[in-house]
Order: C-alpha cells, then structure tokens, then sequence
C-alpha cells in the first residue's frame, strides 16, 4: 500500500464528512490512480475543483499519485487572477452562463430576471445537462452531488441552499456576480434577450386596461412574450434591489 496526504480548502469541504472537514486526510491507495479519481472517491465532484497543488506545484487531473504526495485541492476563484497556475482550464470563466437542472425552475428566473443567460426545462435528462454544459461552456447548477461527477461536466456548482432567495445570494456570491447583473434585460420565460417594440405593434394583444395606461414595450423575440412596467415590474424592482443590496453582507 501507498500513502499521500490530500487537503481540500473552502467550500469544497462541504462535500467530507464532519470528520475530515478543514485537516489532512491521510489516503492509502494501489497502483498509480489519477488525481481526479482520488478526489471524487473522497467525495468531491471534479467540477467544482479549480486549482490542485501536488507539493507546491499545480498538476491537471490527469496526474497519477504517487508515494509521499501532498494534495492541496482548491475551489473556483471568479474574482481572483489565478492565470499563473491554472492548469486545469484554459482559463478563469469570465463571462458566466448558466444551465440548471429541472429542480431549479426559480432560481432559473431570478437569474434570468438579474440578466444572467440562464438555460432551463423541467424536463432535461442528466446526459442532457452534461452535453449543454459542456458543449456551450455552461456552468451546471444541481442540487445533485452525483451529476457533477460526469465526466463530460468541466464547470459546475451543487447548490448547497434549499430555498430559491437564498440560492440567488448563494450563486452571486459563489461567482461574484454582484456588479455583472443587468437587470430586465432577459425574458423570464424563455432566456432571450428582451426588445424595445412600438405600442401599436402589440396593441391588440393587450387588455384594454393595459393599453390605456401604458405606452413603453417590450416584447421577447423568442417566445413573443410582451412586457410592461405594471405593478408586477414594480415589485420585480423591489426584488432586485434586496438581491443586489446583500453584497458584502454576512
């Protein structure tokens, strides 16, 4: 038998046991596995791992272990200029889009609703969500632990809240996303950037009530949804502001 020495930081601890939280954990093991094998058969998913140090140098997930190695396993840093020594994605995601599994139906809107692209059907299979992540580059959100270890999966996040407003502050804050909402931009049933349409295009899609109070529109090129700031736009704005007001708050 082989011993190493593997530590995981932040909240990739989440995933160990009370026990093997925030310490080293001893690991025995035969032959030569791969870095990325040790690290899901401890529990966590390759997909939320950014950066691993094997004795102070950055290695890829296709380093095999060998006798004496001291792991360091770190999440993913949105905010921080890890370039350097990243080495297991060409580089930091920037420009976040999203994709979630089908119990995540709310947490799609208020993404969409704050302007993040945001990918969601109820009635999307796992391999499905693998592909879309992979294939667009998508983060994949899940409350599903055992989806983030398919190996087509190279960015995903298992939400760890179980109530929607709070899995909102949970992903802004998990991939710094504070200052990159744009707010109204996306249509919140169907993803797609919303347009600036003339009244008289929409008018007879409209209640009467609706026509004689409001003048500016919106409609979704994708599903043909119109928009309007009514009383529902007023308490949309509410609910933003206390999304977008949490930074910086414990």
């Amino acid at each position: 038998m082989r011993h190493a020495e593997v530590r995981f930081y932040s909240e990739l601890n989440d995933f160990l046991p009370p026990s093997r939280r925030q310490q080293i954990i001893p690991y025995t093991f035969n032959g030569t596995p791969s870095i990325k094998d040790v690290i899901e058969a401890l529990g966590v998913p390759h997909a939320e791992v950014e950066v691993i140090l094997v004795n102070g140098s950055s290695v890829d997930f296709s380093y095999r272990l060998a006798e004496g190695d001291q792991v360091s396993v770190y999440p993913v840093f949105e905010s921080l200029h890890i370039s350097p020594i990243l080495r297991l994605r060409d580089q930091p995601l920037r420009n976040i889009r999203f994709v979630l599994d089908g119990h995540l139906h709310r947490l799609a809107v208020y993404l969409r609703l704050l302007g993040f692209d945001s990918l969601w059907r109820q009635d999307f299979a796992d391999q499905e969500l693998a592909s879309i992540s992979f294939s667009e580059k998508r983060v994949l959100l899940t409350r599903d632990i055992g989806l983030l270890k398919r190996k087509l999966i190279e960015r995903g996040y298992w939400i760890r809240s179980v109530m929607p407003r709070d899995q909102i502050d949970e992903v802004l804050r998990r991939f710094d996303l504070f200052q990159s909402a744009r707010p109204f931009e996306r249509c919140l049933r169907c993803n797609s950037i919303i347009e600036r349409i003339r009244k008289e295009t929409v008018e007879e899609r409209l209640k009467p009530e609706i026509r004689s109070y409001y003048s500016e529109f919106f409609e979704c090129p994708g599903c043909k949804r119109v928009y309007w700031k009514g009383p529902h736009y007023r308490k949309m704005k509410e609910l933003v502001q206390s999304v977008l007001s949490t930074e910086g708050a414990l």
